[in-house]
């Protein structure tokens, strides 16, 4: 069974940081491309960053440019969000996931998400003064 846990969500002031991890299990990650993506209250599920699986080459939508950094540790079964200079509009749900068949992070990112192969649970990351 493919499953993936996220953790380091939290409470944060605006302009501070966190690290979110996601840890697969029931498969191995090195075939997958992997993304962050985000869902904050009567919003659509966005796209915040991928990762490809062959050259970990990244997308980062605009609106977290600069702040946020996706990587990914192969042998642990790992893939990372650290972002900083958060701000209250970066307020959501945060979800990862991992496909097999896209291609491209870009394309993971900004295109039909619904068919993922896996999805983790989402940790809450809320930043409020």
């Amino acid at each position: 069974q493919l499953q993936l846990v996220e953790s380091g969500g939290g409470l944060v002031q605006p302009g501070g940081s966190l690290n979110l991890s996601c840890t697969a299990s029931g498969f191995t990650v090195d075939r997958y491309e992997l993304g962050w993506f985000r869902q904050a209250p009567g919003k659509e599920r966005e796209g915040v960053s991928c990762i490809s699986s062959t050259d970990s080459s990244t997308y980062y939508a605009d609106s977290v440019k600069g702040r946020f950094t996706i990587s990914r540790d192969n042998a642990k079964n790992t893939v990372y969000l650290q972002m900083n200079s958060l701000k209250p509009e970066d307020t959501a749900t945060y979800y990862c996931a991992a496909d097999m068949w896209i291609t491209f992070p870009n394309k993971m990112c900004t295109g039909e998400y619904r068919h993922f192969d896996s999805w983790g649970q989402g940790t809450q990351v809320t930043v409020s003064s």
